[in-house]
């Protein structure tokens, strides 16, 4: 390599140290700044509704993301993949960031990051004033408190809801549509067939509904989802990806009283029902064997005979 070459390279490489430094100090004093001073609150319909633009000092990094933990930290082999994606939309005049950020509303301004850090650093870095973000309300660990302190049931069922509840609209076999403007701006899944008549079966019989999902969701919209379809859910928990790759304190507390609180659980998937005891350990798996039309009554009659095997001990 040639001097001039040489020179460049190191150049680069000191530039790309100090960018590092820079964030890295732009991130721990932003948390300082933060704690003991702002906390999340509930974000209104018509805040949640749409994809609004807010600059990017208004966004704030999660104490709890892996991206703010001096153990693992922000990739800055990511930032700068996102920050050469951007700069490459900004030349050709096309918007630098499409997919909205996912933030939480916080007290006394601004949003906390829950997904997109990296995209948030590598907007900061190329001077991006402005980005898109989507605002949700997530449930909190005094919420999961309350919700276990009202139940007087000691079983419950957990379900995926991308994974098994939501269905394509073009998909064969769905409840017909029960919400309008402005849910059906929210969502554009339908809800799979018999998912009301097995909620239903399960409330009858004393279970607790908690649907699950990776994705983030706000939880008064999936209640409201639910309601629409006359169905009841106890519990709603989003962004699980992300929530258990973080593996916070917080999150580990949820999962403790959720455990504590239930003697037995059925998590249900697409193909099976997998009956686990929180104290004997003991768990048994179900196959659900049938075609989508007759998928909930299979379901059903599995936990008709789950029913009817615990009713003989």
């Amino acid at each position: 390599m040639c001097l001039m070459g040489y020179n460049a390279a190191i150049r680069r490489k000191v530039l790309l140290t100090m960018a590092k430094t820079q964030l890295d100090e732009f991130v721990a004093n932003d948390l300082e700044k933060q704690k003991g001073v702002s906390i999340p609150v509930r974000a209104g319909l018509l805040e949640r509704l749409f994809v609004r633009k807010t600059a990017c000092t208004n966004l704030h990094p999660n104490a709890e993301d892996e991206f703010t933990m001096p153990s693992v930290g922000p990739s800055y082999r990511i930032i700068s993949e996102y920050e050469t994606k951007f700069r490459e939309a900004m030349r050709f005049d096309k918007p630098p960031i499409e997919e909205p950020l996912m933030v939480e509303k916080l007290r006394p301004h601004g949003y906390l990051l829950l997904n997109g850090h990296h995209r948030w650093a590598a907007a900061m870095r190329c001077q991006i004033k402005r980005v898109p973000i989507k605002i949700i309300n997530c449930a909190t660990e005094s919420d999961i408190k309350t919700i276990l302190e009202k139940s007087q049931h000691d079983k419950r069922v957990a379900i995926d809801l991308d994974e098994v509840i939501f269905r394509d609209p073009d998909y064969k076999c769905l409840e017909k549509k029960a919400f309008t403007f402005p849910l059906s701006l929210r969502f554009k899944q339908r809800i799979r067939l018999g998912i009301p008549a097995l909620f239903y079966y399960l409330v009858k019989n004393g279970y607790d509904i908690w649907v699950y999902a990776a994705d983030f969701y706000s939880i008064d919209d999936i209640q409201k989802f639910f309601k629409a379809y006359s169905v009841h859910v106890d519990g709603i928990i989003t962004g699980v990806g992300k929530l258990e790759q973080n593996n916070s304190e917080s999150e580990k507390r949820m999962k403790e009283l959720i455990n504590n609180k239930y003697q037995m659980t059925l998590h249900i998937d697409n193909d099976s029902i997998l009956e686990t005891h929180n104290n004997t350990k003991e768990f048994e798996d179900y196959t659900i064997e049938a075609s989508e039309e007759e998928w909930s009554k299979k379901a059903i009659a599995i936990v008709e005979e789950i029913e009817r095997r615990a009713g003989k001990k």
